[in-house]
This record gives C-alpha cells, sequence and structure tokens, in this order.
C-alpha cells in the first residue's frame, strides 16, 4: 500500500475522536521504583477493558515489556515497530505480539505516527524523551492533530513541565503549544483527557503548506497492521 504520509495527516479531522491504536513511548528499564511497573501495567490492562490495540516500540525490556504484555494477554493486539538493527542478535528481546521491521528511527517514528490514533509517554530514558519531543514539535508544525498524553507516574514529568512552563516565560513556545502536552496521574484519566482534546494549532504556522512540492515526495509503502 503507498501512502502519501502529508495526504493522510491534511485529513485529520478535529470531531469526536474514536481512538482505537494507542501508541506508547517508555522506558527499556524498569525504573527504580515498583510504582512504574505497576503503573505501565496498569495502562495496558485498561487499554485492553477499553477495547484499544497497543503500538511500540518492539522488544521485551523494562517497561516495554510490561505495557506490551498487559495488553497482549488481555485480548487486544499488539504491533512492535522495530529498527532491524536493534532486532538482530536479540539485543532487545522478542517483540510481543506482531512485529514490523524498519530500517531507522525516523522510519520506526513515522510509522507509529501513521499507525495511531494518539500518544501516550510512560516514564524512561532519552529514548522517550526524544519520541515526546518529536512528535510534540510535529503537532506544532501542524503535520498532524493527535493527541499527546504524558501518564505521570510518581511526579516522574513534574520538571519537564516546569520546563515547558519557563520556555512559554521566556517566549521561546507559545500557550498553544504548551498545550500540545496533555497530563494525569492515572491511565483512565488520561485517555479520558486525551479524547476531549480539542487541536489548537499555533496561528503563524498555520500558514505552512505541507503539500507543497508534494508530488516530488517520495512515496512511503505503509501497511496497516492493525
Amino acid at each position: 500500500m503507498h501512502i502519501d504520509l502529508v495526504r493522510v495527516l491534511d485529513m485529520e479531522g478535529t470531531s469526536t475522536r474514536q481512538f482505537r491504536n494507542i501508541c506508547v513511548f517508555c522506558g527499556s528499564q524498569p525504573g527504580k521504583n515498583g510504582d512504574f511497573v505497576d503503573d505501565t501495567n496498569n495502562l495496558g490492562k485498561v487499554l485492553d477493558e477499553r477495547k484499544l490495540h497497543l503500538i511500540y516500540g518492539g522488544g521485551s525490556l523494562g517497561l516495554m515489556d510490561c505495557v506490551s504484555t498487559a495488553t497482549l494477554v488481555g485480548g487486544s493486539q499488539v504491533l512492535g515497530i522495530i529498527p532491524q538493527a536493534l532486532a538482530r542478535g536479540n539485543l532487545t528481546g522478542k517483540t510481543v505480539g506482531e512485529m514490523q521491521h524498519v530500517f531507522s528511527m525516523h522510519e520506526r517514528i513515522t510509522n507509529m505516527l501513521f499507525h495511531a490514533d494518539a500518544f501516550i509517554a510512560l516514564p524512561g530514558g532519552l529514548g522517550t524523551l526524544e519520541e515526546i519531543f518529536q512528535i510534540a514539535s510535529w503537532a506544532h508544525l501542524n503535520l498532524h492533530k493527535k493527541p499527546i498524553g504524558l501518564l505521570n507516574v510518581n511526579n516522574f514529568f513534574d520538571e519537564l513541565f516546569l520546563f515547558l512552563d519557563k520556555a512559554v516565560e521566556y517566549q521561546f513556545i507559545s500557550q498553544a503549544t504548551r498545550k500540545i502536552f496533555v497530563s494525569a496521574s492515572t491511565a483512565n484519566e488520561l485517555l479520558d483527557k486525551l479524547k476531549t482534546f480539542v487541536y489548537e494549532p499555533d496561528v503563524v504556522l498555520t500558514q505552512i503548506d505541507w503539500t507543497v512540492g508534494e508530488s516530488k515526495k517520495r512515496k512511503l509503502d505503509l501497511t496497516l497492521w492493525l
């Protein structure tokens, strides 16, 4: 299936959201506190209870294993999208559920964006932070309108929110951009907030036309797995 990503994103609506696939970003470590594992397992259970499917970064390490296993055991579908380099040699463990190999990290995040209806970030390290900010920056640039939620387990993201507030105070980001980040301390509360999220684009950036030169863009061969 050949899909023009710009055209797909341009077709997104902002009416009542009907989620089917949730992409979760999280750490490949379990974290120091057992609450991280418990809340991650609970997120997987909540996804299944709501009949939602999971997209994640593949493998079976840390919190990534927790959320994927908890979701799959309940009966929901799980798709792990992982670069071939990480899948070789069992570096990241066996992917839970169905696996899609890609060539690069950029291709992985692009495929995640295509498949997902919304994003949830759990505590994690550099890779998790990169994923959060890449998806958020693409929303900021009007490449998509999908909600982004941070599950604030043990107030893990409090300092990140302070950083964002400071960036607004010093006029490096706008209030509209700050509102991209939705947060809650429980999975059910966060999912409810994401369903009612209303995208408010930065007025200046609405002038960007991502369809310019569209005919020259390389077509992405993406298969809908879920």
